[in-house]
């Protein structure tokens, strides 16, 4: 069995707690104008590797996982490759290392990795469903349903909101953000607001494919206000 990635490498307490191993898997579902990865768009491209070599990679990379450490695969979008990615969550959850993914919850059987996952980290992009499909180009239903299920299943939700000016960090949005996560359980789930950057411009750039973002920057005062939105529902905001 192969999977597919484009990117791997160690990094430490950003995709996950500890120093992790991140694999980035080839593919995604979603077509969101500011992501920091096109070159993992597209299913094709990236490099083609055996599970099982990965497998023997990780394992020998044992030593790396400190401070409570392990593997993340993160994309695109990982679920894409969902047969690869089920059987390698499997093996590493038996030899007892510590799993994470980062997904944007498009995938409909999401909720079977949840018992070989030990960090969840979803995406949560747009509240509103014609919003949602407009700039994401996915429907929202699947995406509210994964997020409901997790919130309410998996032991270590971390909630992602990418929030771009002028897509999804208006006051009415914002507002919607919050009252749709906090009519979930919310017991062992976390928000992690995940302010604009340019840091895919250029690699857009290069692929000759049009950047479309235009001031997508959120000042200062403006993340505070975001942060005490979310907080005056009862969620649990954090930043990494």
């Amino acid at each position: 069995m192969n999977i597919r990635y484009f990117q791997k490498g160690f990094n430490f307490s950003q995709d996950g707690p500890g120093n992790r191993l991140v694999y980035h898997l080839q593919g995604c579902a979603m077509r969101c104008p500011w992501c920091a990865n096109p070159e993992g768009l597209a299913p094709e491209g990236g490099k083609l590797a055996d599970v099982n070599a990965l497998l023997d990679e990780v394992d020998r990379s044992r030593s790396m996982f400190f401070d409570g450490g392990g593997v993340t695969f993160t994309g695109g979008e990982p679920t894409l490759q969902f047969e690869a990615l089920q059987y390698a969550l499997q093996a590493l959850h038996e030899l007892g290392i510590n799993t994470a993914i980062e997904t944007n919850g498009t995938h409909s059987h999401l909720s079977d990795l949840f018992p070989l996952i030990d960090h969840l980290m979803i995406d949560y992009k747009q509240p509103f469903p014609r919003e949602h499909r407009e700039i994401t180009g996915f429907p929202l239903e699947t995406v509210l349903n994964n997020l409901r299920r997790a919130c309410a299943e998996h032991p270590h939700v971390v909630v992602h909101i990418p929030l771009v000016n002028g897509y999804n960090a208006s006051p009415e949005t914002i507002d919607a953000f919050a009252k749709t996560l906090a009519s979930f359980p919310r017991r062992n789930v976390y928000v992690e607001p995940l302010w604009y950057h340019e840091y895919g411009k250029e690699k857009w750039e290069r692929l000759h494919m049009p950047y479309t973002v235009k001031n997508g920057f959120i000042p200062d005062k403006r993340k505070r206000e975001i942060r005490d939105a979310f907080k005056a529902h009862g969620l649990n905001v954090i930043r990494t």
